[in-house]
């Protein structure tokens, strides 16, 4: 009872000390909050409130339904404009895309001719105008394709594929790449704020004012792994709360509390890797290398950017000794599909096996170390 309870001050003792490093807490607050909304929104992968204009040259039935096939909130209010002024409008930058319609064109196709609409494309903005391009193709040739078989120029298709988007029906990627942002966030962060500690200690020479008390170097690592392990879990817990649900407006289909369980057990691994990597490097510059060197791919390889499914097949057998693939696999679960414990407890399993490992790797490296400072 008297270890824990040294453990515990001790811990706390850590706790005031973040509070005090003013770049810590900036780093902290920055990467729970604004962090987590820049990665979710700034980066696009879909085409979101885009201006689009027609220059209508045609004035037919079909050439006015095509200009109200677009609309919110892919796209911003179709604009009509002057025929011939596109390149101009283009030049002074008020429209991503513009649609010409040439005049005759519902004229031609139903004389079955193949006429042509022209799209003017503003290609500084490289991902809309990429992503731009294959919608305003897609929504187009839909219908003019849906006018044809109105109009008897061709028969109906013989398959209708029907296409149901699970667990995202609106295939909203700014609620998918929230809850990676954040999960990403609590990777890095623990690892960099348990390995500074660390460093810290002995950068300041403090490690042997820990040494001299009746401390061993089992207590003195347990207590900066749950310090900084309850800091970030904190912080996850209110950036999931004000950042993710308030902000962001994502939806939690699972249970948030069993979200914030798989996190406290992946934070453990975590903070035991910081304690590895901080143990191995001499100076904070070399901990920031080899953060850099494993922590990145670890992320990368944890199923958030790419699926593990496409992974060569050697790759994925390997990322079975990640925890962190298992907690993406299983947050995932958890946020996105609602799953229970019945249906992620291997994940659990596999990030308590491994955590236990490095924990006992990382503890077995700080007392040999601690041994030789001594």
């Amino acid at each position: 009872m008297q270890r824990l309870y040294c453990i515990f001050w001790l811990g706390l003792k850590e706790v005031m000390s973040l509070r005090r490093d003013w770049v810590m807490m900036a780093l902290l607050v920055w990467s729970f909050t604004l962090a987590p909304i820049m990665e979710a929104t700034g980066v696009a992968s879909s085409v979101n409130n885009a201006s689009i204009a027609f220059a209508d040259e045609d004035n037919s039935p079909l050439s006015r339904t095509l200009a109200t096939a677009f609309f919110p909130p892919e796209f911003q209010p179709v604009v009509q404009i002057e025929p011939g002024t596109g390149p101009t409008h283009m030049d002074a930058g008020r429209f991503i895309f513009i649609v010409a319609i040439p005049p005759g064109f519902e004229k031609d196709l139903r004389a079955r001719r193949t006429p042509e609409i022209q799209v003017l494309i503003d290609a500084t903005a490289m991902e809309q105008a990429g992503i731009g391009a294959n919608y305003i193709t897609n929504i187009l040739s839909a219908e003019i394709h849906r006018f044809a078989i109105g109009v008897d120029l061709m028969d109906p298709p013989s398959i209708n594929v029907i296409l149901r988007s699970a667990f995202n029906q609106n295939r909203d990627t700014v609620r998918f790449a929230g809850i990676v942002a954040l999960i990403g966030q609590i990777m890095w962060l623990t690892t960099i704020l348990t390995g500074a500690a660390m460093i810290r200690e002995r950068e300041h020479g403090t490690i042997e004012h820990l040494l001299a008390m009746p401390l061993t170097p089992l207590d003195i690592a347990l207590a900066k792994i749950w310090a900084n392990a309850a800091v970030v879990l904190i912080a996850a817990g209110l950036s999931l709360a004000f950042v993710m649900q308030g902000s962001l407006d994502i939806r939690i289909a699972g249970s948030k509390t069993l979200f914030l369980c798989g996190t406290a057990l992946f934070l453990f691994t975590a903070t035991a890797l910081g304690v590895f990597l901080a143990t191995i490097a001499r100076s904070m510059a070399q901990f920031a290398l080899l953060v850099m060197l494993i922590v990145l791919p670890m992320l990368m390889l944890s199923g958030g950017e790419t699926p593990v499914e496409g992974q060569p097949d050697w790759l994925q057998t390997g990322t079975l000794f990640l925890p962190s693939r298992h907690y993406m696999s299983a947050s995932q679960a958890i946020v996105f599909k609602g799953a229970g414990i019945e249906m992620i407890w291997p994940e659990f399993v596999w990030m308590a096996v491994l955590g236990l490992a490095l924990l006992m790797t990382s503890l077995f490296m700080f007392r040999r170390s601690v041994t030789q400072m001594s």
